[in-house]
């Protein structure tokens, strides 16, 4: 442990700052930035920046934190920080991660994407890289144990060849399938687009849910599927092996894992058996990110999720946006000679 703890600025007191802890108990794994920090005992969070007063109050009272200020020039006078989380809407991101390095962190937490434009995220990256400045990026499921576990028993061949992959997610490519092309290129690697098929306009302007077919450098076809977000969320996988089945539901709060056995009643045949379920009690991902940034700041350790790895799944979002876009305007001008 430190020998004295990290303090912490956190920049936005919204749902991913602290606001899904509130009607968490106490001693359930944390949500938000602010429990995960506080719960690890080797940070503490010294202050916040929101321009909404009351939400900021409520913030400042339910996680303890003395000092809040409305911007980040306040923040800016009084810092040193070790570490500054980035939680505010992603339009904002670029301009907090400019504020963030002029305190001079040795860490910043950013969700995701790291910007709303390619261009801008690099340049970011970038920023932090000139400065030696240490880039962790919230795509979670890089810190979940079940997803570690599973890449591992993939790479090892427990499951034998992977045949195919199939995926489906809403709320725009950016916002959720981002999660969705990062776990993929965690579990399988680097990815190129096939097709884009139709594109939905669920829930954020500029930023549609489209239908997309990739592709592994070895060949293996990946399909990802579009839901409504006004309907539900959605957000699950399917892994068809050699060996088996993989299901990823609920966003990875449950799994199953079905083993092919030979049939009982035809000699020759193999089906799948019911499986197992695993469904873990609460998500560990923020908790691991957690104890992957002190150990990346106290000894070195690489973090599982970085600018790196962010910049990749946001080219791949951004190539898709460009050629669902090109395909609507083509269909378009199809429409309008006919």
């Amino acid at each position: 442990m430190a020998e004295q703890a990290y303090k912490v600025l956190i920049i936005g007191c919204g749902n991913m700052a602290g606001g899904y802890d509130l009607l968490q108990s106490e001693d359930a794994l944390p949500l938000g930035h602010a429990k995960a920090f506080s719960k690890h005992g080797g940070f503490t969070v010294s202050a916040c920046v929101d321009p909404d007063a009351a939400k900021r109050e409520v913030f400042q009272q339910r996680w303890q934190v003395p000092v809040g200020y409305t911007s980040l020039q306040e923040a800016a006078a009084v810092g040193p920080f070790d570490v500054v989380s980035i939680c505010s809407p992603t339009h904002a991101h670029a301009t907090d991660i400019q504020f963030a390095l002029a305190l001079k962190p040795k860490l910043i937490f950013c969700e995701k994407p790291i910007t709303v434009n390619l261009q801008e995220s690099q340049r970011a990256v970038q920023a932090c890289a000139d400065q030696q400045v240490l880039l962790a990026v919230n795509y979670s499921r890089r810190w979940s144990p079940q997803v570690a576990q599973l890449k591992a028993d993939l790479a090892e061949d427990h499951w034998g060849a992977v045949r195919s992959v199939s995926a489906v997610y809403n709320k725009g490519i950016l916002n959720n399938g981002s999660h969705m092309l990062d776990l993929l290129l965690c579990l399988f690697g680097p990815l190129r687009i096939s097709s884009v098929g139709q594109a939905v306009d669920d829930f954020f302007p500029n930023d549609p849910t489209v239908d997309v077919t990739l592709q592994t450098e070895q060949g293996l076809p990946i399909q990802l599927n579009v839901a409504h977000a006004q309907d539900y969320t959605l957000f699950e996988m399917q892994i068809v092996t050699e060996k088996g089945v993989i299901n990823m539901e609920d966003g990875g709060a449950r799994w199953r894992f079905r083993h092919a056995k030979p049939s009982e009643q035809l000699a020759g045949y193999r089906f799948l058996n019911a499986g197992e379920w695993v469904s873990p009690q609460g998500s560990y991902a923020l908790t691991g990110a957690v104890a992957n940034i002190f150990d990346a700041l106290q000894n070195g350790a690489p973090l599982a999720s970085s600018g790196s790895n962010a910049l990749q799944a946001q080219a791949l979002c951004e190539q898709i946006q460009h050629m669902a876009s090109a395909q609507a305007a083509s269909l378009n001008h199809q429409k309008a000679a006919v």
